[in-house]
């Protein structure tokens, strides 16, 4: 047999590796886990989202977009939120 301490070594080295990585996974996801941390807010089911048109109003008041493009996009809003006519009229 064939058994010299370098080849063991070399298998326990590999094998401290291998539960080391395992327990790392582990922790890993039990602190990104949704709905762990209060600021997971987001990711909640139960959270309220926000609507298109409230994000442009934030975003127009952030200055994010300008005042031309905040009406173009609240006019494309507006009317895709429109029941459409049955019969398909426009």
């Amino acid at each position: 047999m064939y058994h010299n301490g370098l080849s063991f070594f070399g298998m326990h080295a590999i094998w401290w590796l291998v539960w080391i990585a395992v327990i790392a996974s582990v922790v890993l996801l039990l602190v990104r886990a949704p709905g762990r941390r209060g600021d997971d807010a987001k990711t909640t089911p139960n959270a309220p989202r926000e609507t298109p048109l409230e994000i442009l109003r934030r975003r127009y008041a952030a200055g994010e977009i300008s005042a031309n493009e905040y009406e173009e996009r609240k006019a494309v809003l507006e009317r895709d939120a429109l029941p459409a006519r049955p019969g398909g009229g426009a």
